[in-house]
């Protein structure tokens, strides 16, 4: 019955019907394959995620390695990882039918679930991420909440948690914290992302996503694409306050988008080898998948990557520090990452469970999780962070006009 239906699935021919999400298909496909249930939210979701944990890696640079050349960057880091953390489940609760009953996975965790583990480190995460910044910006809280007047004035106060005291014990008492706090952080940061990768490099029914090397790949990369974004955002930023960037600082986060990038185009191709070399049952189709839906995703992965690449060894090779070059760089890495979500969850099911058809899947541009829907998720993040930087001005040169001790911060 099965194979009748699996023959006459097959030649329907091509069929698209973008209100359902429905998806051209070739070969034998199952007709409930047709449609994709892993969409592009489910792809936006781990980019998001993997953007926090690498925004927290470049703040940890400074506040637990002591690497002075991000310092410029370091909370501004911070205030970056805790607007895109906030911003982590809503693809989710958008995929969800009933987001409302999102509770449900902690209230009664079902432990055989990878998202319910995810539910817990995501709140964790959280806790150790809004403690660390409050201790960060605590001197810039009760400065702020001394001169502020009217509701502003009251918002500051409510944040000091009756702590003003602003004496050269209290901010080593508040360094010593967020040094403790981002060493618990990183582990956590870690953790958040690598879970991703362990969601679908364990899931065998997928040949795609059967991989011990996806957990790495998808950390490693949430890496890249955090210090990519930083580049970019304090870049701009120097240029609407019409300063220049610190070139210190620009380079020390090229040279770490340079080793982390190399660190991941290695393991990425070590991924594809390794699969080729043991040529098990499948692979041909395999083939047919990155020569066929994924074509042009792939070219602008890996497209994206090399001149990224070229351009950074260019920048550290001849001690550069063009600002122009280096966001190019940046911006094509976190293009890159997308695409390489990308590949990685829609791929997945473009591969009919046949191994003998494909499914090929265009996101709609209206729904929930159509492309205006997606663009307007990757801005939500931006917003929260232009309130964020707004209300907790994260630059040097703004704590020192407040009478505060920039060493200390």
């Amino acid at each position: 019955m099965m194979s009748v239906a699996m023959t006459a699935v097959a030649r329907m021919g091509w069929w698209h019907v973008p209100l359902f999400h429905a998806s051209p298909f070739t070969g034998y496909v199952y007709p409930n394959e047709t449609i994709i249930p892993w969409s592009g939210l489910i792809v936006v979701y781990p980019y998001i995620t993997g953007l926090v944990a690498g925004a927290f890696i470049v703040s940890s640079f400074y506040h637990v390695f002591g690497m002075n050349q991000f310092k410029p960057v370091a909370r501004l880091a911070l205030l970056t990882a805790l607007a895109f953390v906030i911003c982590v489940p809503v693809p989710l609760l958008l995929h969800l039918g009933h987001p409302e009953r999102a509770l449900e996975a902690m209230i009664t965790p079902h432990w055989s679930s990878a998202f319910v583990a995810f539910s817990y480190v995501i709140s964790f995460y959280i806790c150790v991420l809004l403690l660390e910044t409050w201790f960060a910006f605590r001197a810039d809280i009760v400065a702020m909440a001394a001169r502020g007047r009217g509701l502003r004035g009251l918002f500051y106060r409510v944040l000091t948690l009756g702590s003003d005291d602003v004496s050269e014990h209290a901010l080593a008492y508040d360094h010593r914290w967020a040094y403790v706090l981002a060493v618990i952080g990183i582990p956590s940061a870690a953790l958040l992302h690598g879970y991703v990768g362990f969601v679908f490099g364990s899931l065998k029914s997928r040949q795609w996503w059967s991989s011990d090397l996806m957990p790495i790949i998808f950390l490693f990369s949430a890496v890249v694409s955090g210090v990519a974004l930083l580049i970019l955002l304090y870049i701009a930023v120097s240029r609407i306050r019409g300063l220049e960037p610190d070139k210190r600082c620009l380079r020390g986060l090229a040279a770490a988008l340079w080793s982390f990038l190399i660190f991941v185009l290695v393991i990425e191709a070590l991924e594809y080898v390794t699969m080729f070399y043991r040529a098990e049952e499948g692979v041909g189709m395999i083939k047919a998948l990155m020569r066929g839906p994924l074509e042009d995703w792939l070219l602008i992965q890996w497209g994206g990557s090399l001149v990224a690449l070229l351009l950074l060894t260019w920048l550290l090779a001849f001690r550069r520090t063009g600002v122009f070059a280096l966001a190019v760089a940046a911006a094509l890495v976190l293009i890159e990452v997308f695409c390489m979500r990308w590949n990685v969850v829609i791929g997945g099911q473009e591969l009919s469970k046949t191994m003998r058809g494909l499914i090929y899947y265009s996101p709609p541009i209206l729904g929930r999780d159509g492309v205006i829907a997606l663009v307007m998720i990757l801005i939500l993040p931006l917003l929260f962070l232009w309130l964020f930087v707004r209300l907790f001005p994260p630059w040097d040169d703004m704590a020192a006009e407040r009478g505060l001790d920039v060493n200390e911060i």
